[in-house]
C-alpha cells in the first residue's frame, strides 16, 4: 500500500528556454489512468465494430426489404394475369376475346433465383399480353360485316358502267337500300372525308389503321365531320341517290395499303 503511493515525478521538457515542468502524482493514479486508457480504447473498439456491423445489418434488411416489395408486386401482377386468362379462356371465340380483352398496363430463400423464375414468367405473360393487344387493334381496325344490309348489285372489278356505258374498273361494291337506311362503320376509325364529290355524291371516308380505310358514298346525308373518332356499327350518314348513280344505293370500298381491295371479302363476321 505505502510503495502504491509512493509519488512518480513526471517531467515535461520543453524546447524552449521555459523551464521543466514537474508534476508529481502516485504511482497508484498511473497505473489507474493506464487502465482506464486501455478500457476506454477497448469499449471505443468494441463500438465501432458493433456500429460497422448494425450498418451492415441494416443495408441487408433493407435489400430484403425492397426484394421482398417488388416480388408482392410481381405477385399481384401474376394475380390479376391470371384472372385475365382465366377471364379470356372461358370465351369461346376469337371474336369475342378480340373484343372483350381488356388488360389494365404482374424456406432458406433463393430470392434472386425466385425473381429470376418470377421476371421469366411476367416476360412471358407480358409477350402473350402484347399479341393479345396487337390482335386485339388489328381486330378493331379491320372492316368487319356490312354497312347495310342489302343486296349487292354490282360486284368488285371491271364492269360495264351503267351511266357512261363503257368498261371501268369498280373500286368498290353497290349494296342496294332504300332512301334513308342507316349507313354504319364496318371499323373503329377517324373521318378523314365527309363532304361531296360530283361522281359519288356525299361521301364518307374513314382511316382505321394497320393499312385499312374505307368509302361509303352516293348519301342522301352524311352524319360526322372530319376529324371525328368513330367505333364499329356506329351511323356515319344515310343511303341515297346522291352524285353519279341510277338508283338508291350505298357505293362501299375498302382499301388495304392505298390499294382497292374486294370489299365483298370483308362482309362476313371474323369467328
Amino acid at each position: 500500500m505505502r510503495k502504491s503511493f509512493t509519488s512518480i515525478t513526471i517531467m515535461v521538457v520543453p524546447h524552449t528556454k521555459i523551464r521543466p515542468l514537474r508534476i508529481k502524482i502516485p504511482a497508484i493514479g498511473l497505473f489507474s489512468c493506464l487502465l482506464l486508457s486501455i478500457i476506454g480504447a477497448v469499449y471505443v473498439i468494441s463500438i465501432g465494430v458493433s456500429t460497422i456491423e448494425y450498418y451492415g445489418m441494416r443495408r441487408k434488411v433493407n435489400y430484403l426489404s425492397s426484394q421482398f416489395s417488388e416480388l408482392k408486386i410481381v405477385m399481384h401482377s401474376l394475380k390479376k394475369a391470371n384472372e385475365e386468362f382465366s377471364k379470356l379462356l372461358s370465351f369461346k371465340s376469337k371474336k369475342t376475346i378480340l373484343e372483350e380483352s381488356d388488360f389494365a398496363n404482374t424456406g432458406a430463400l433463393n430470392i434472386e433465383l425466385l425473381k429470376k423464375q418470377v421476371d421469366e414468367t411476367i416476360q412471358s405473360v407480358s409477350e402473350i399480353r402484347k399479341y393479345i393487344e396487337d390482335q386485339k387493334n388489328i381486330y378493331h381496325a379491320t372492316p368487319t360485316g356490312w354497312p347495310l344490309k342489302g343486296p349487292i348489285n354490282s360486284g368488285f372489278g371491271l364492269r360495264e358502267h351503267p351511266i357512261y356505258g363503257r368498261d371501268a374498273s369498280h373500286s368498290g361494291i353497290d349494296i342496294g337500300a332504300s332512301i334513308g337506311t342507316p349507313v354504319k362503320a364496318t371499323a373503329d376509325g377517324i373521318v378523314s372525308f365527309s363532304s361531296w364529290h360530283n361522281d359519288s355524291g356525299n361521301i364518307v371516308v374513314l382511316e382505321h389503321g394497320h393499312g385499312f380505310t374505307t368509302v361509303y358514298a352516293h348519301n342522301k346525308e352524311n352524319r360526322v365531320k372530319v376529324g371525328q373518332k368513330v367505333k364499329r356499327g356506329e351511323v356515319v350518314g344515310v343511303s341515297g341517290s346522291t352524285g353519279a348513280t341510277t338508283g338508291p344505293h350505298l357505293h362501299y370500298e375498302v382499301w388495304k395499303n392505298r390499294r382497292p381491295v374486294n370489299s365483298a371479302s370483308f362482309l362476313k363476321d371474323i369467328s
